[in-house]
């Protein structure tokens, strides 16, 4: 039987920015929720693609947030 892994959840979201030298968005109502995702690999596999999708957008940023660091700041992912 497979050995369970320890759920680390990670919520993958983003939009356009203000400025690219900026981490403001432009409009908070048309932030994209990509989804919360139970660890790391499929987060990113997540972002890469919503990134990938808006690549000819220089001021769309997609950015991957470590849920499970601000739910249990004390503990340690795997």
């Amino acid at each position: 039987m497979p050995e369970t892994q320890k759920q680390l959840l990670h919520l993958v979201f983003g939009g356009e920015l203000s400025s690219v030298e900026s981490m403001e968005f432009s409009d908070l109502s048309k932030l994209d929720v990509v989804g919360i995702f139970p660890n790391y690999k499929t987060a990113y596999d997540a972002w890469k693609k919503a990134a990938q999708g808006t690549v000819d957008s220089a001021q769309t940023r997609y950015f991957i947030v470590h849920l499970h660091r601000l739910l249990d700041p004390e503990a340690t992912g795997a």
